[in-house]
């Protein structure tokens, strides 16, 4: 169900009214009056003229007052009201913005639910942000396939007192994203610069590494770890295929799109490269033997095993097929986490990544980055690992 509060019996519950103190808005006294009133202890200070400069539009009058007054909350005990702010290792608001309001066309994210739901303003209903109707994403309804969109009619307040006439219950409390936040305003991240001429021209055509580098730039300085290769080469056994190497010492470590994490190479933390190739290859033996029917690749240091050397953010392995005459004859496979194992992939590794984040291949553990509709020069990005913290691997 997308609505967990609709399966409460309303009539089982006491009818709560509250009056608000705070008569001077009339959107914080609607809200309080079916939430209670504004906690007495400081709210989140937002600078509203940065927030809305950086998201290009202006927000609606309630939910600014709200937020204003009580700062990010947990309402009903089922869903959060976001708003600018940092909780770090929790919430980023701006994160969360940039990669949730690509989930569909013209939508604006405000909430989530303890569902996975998510919720937005629909700003293509009108140009008038006050006038916004709510719209949620109900992930139960999506993992069913059914249309996982539920469209209100009515802004943010009605629509929260009509879910409150629904079964929500009607109280709410800080978040705990309000436990570690900085008494200072949210600070936006720096615009994404405008794409080069010569990005739009990679993103079209050119293949290998130096066209991957003009479709997204390297950084100054690759983050490898404090030991070398030939030190990474007698650790694992073998020498590595040229590319990777060649890849690695222009990018070093790091995420793409926040989705495909390349390994420190010369670490010795658990993540980096050889001690999680070591520790998933001990994994994966004990899973093989238990469940082969799932498991049915051999794994370094067995002949023609794989050797992982990137994943994802959800688990898949991006591995070598250690099988040729020399390790440049390597093909790619993905491990994938959630699906059955498919073949080795046809393409070398660079030509891999650039297809990829062209928009023009997909794979188990390698999905779609995108939708058709979006430019991928909106999207695509490089963010490399901490360098200082790569060379202090120990």
């Amino acid at each position: 169900m997308c609505f967990p509060a609709l399966l409460v019996d309303t009539r089982s519950l006491p009818v709560k009214v509250h009056r608000s103190v705070n008569a001077s808005d009339p959107h914080v006294s609607a809200f309080a009056e079916i939430f209670g009133d504004p906690p007495a202890d400081y709210a989140v200070p937002v600078d509203w003229a940065a927030v809305e400069s950086w998201l290009g539009t202006s927000l609606p009058a309630d939910y600014k007052a709200i937020a204003a007054a009580y700062g990010p909350l947990d309402i009903g005990a089922w869903l959060w009201l976001h708003t600018p702010c940092v909780n770090r290792g929790w919430f980023d608001y701006g994160a969360w913005i940039q990669q949730t309001r690509r989930d569909a066309p013209g939508v604006l994210p405000f909430g989530a639910t303890r569902t996975a739901d998510t919720l937005y303003w629909d700003t293509t209903a009108s140009d008038d942000p006050d006038q916004w109707p709510v719209v949620m994403h109900c992930q139960d309804d999506e993992n069913a396939g059914r249309d996982p969109w539920r469209r209100f009619t009515t802004p943010l307040v009605p629509t929260l007192a009509g879910l409150v006439a629904d079964g929500m219950r009607p109280v709410a409390a800080r978040s705990g994203m309000h436990t570690d936040l900085e008494r200072t305003p949210w600070t936006p991240p720096p615009r994404r610069p405008e794409p080069t001429p010569q990005q739009r021209t990679a993103l079209a055509t050119g293949s290998g590494l130096e066209t991957l580098i003009a479709l997204v730039p390297a950084p100054e300085t690759p983050a490898l770890g404090k030991h070398n290769w030939d030190w990474l080469y007698e650790r694992l056994g073998t020498r590595l295929p040229g590319e990777y190497v060649r890849l690695m010492e222009r990018y070093g470590a790091g995420s793409w799109c926040g989705w495909l994490r390349f390994n420190i190479p010369f670490g010795e933390d658990r993540y980096a490269l050889a001690p999680w190739a070591e520790w998933y290859a001990e994994t994966y033996q004990g899973q093989r033997a238990e469940f082969p029917e799932y498991h049915p690749l051999a794994v370094h240091p067995e002949s023609g095993g794989f050797l992982p050397f990137a994943n994802s953010i959800d688990g898949d392995q991006l591995c070598w097929l250690t099988e040729g005459a020399t390790p440049d004859d390597w093909p790619l496979i993905v491990v994938p986490r959630h699906a059955d194992q498919g073949p080795p992939l046809n393409t070398d590794l660079t030509k891999t990544l650039l297809e990829w984040l062209r928009g023009r291949f997909a794979t188990e553990g390698l999905p779609p980055l995108g939708r058709r509709d979006e430019d991928p020069l909106d999207y695509i990005a490089f963010e490399p690992h901490d360098a200082a913290a790569a060379a202090d691997d120990h």
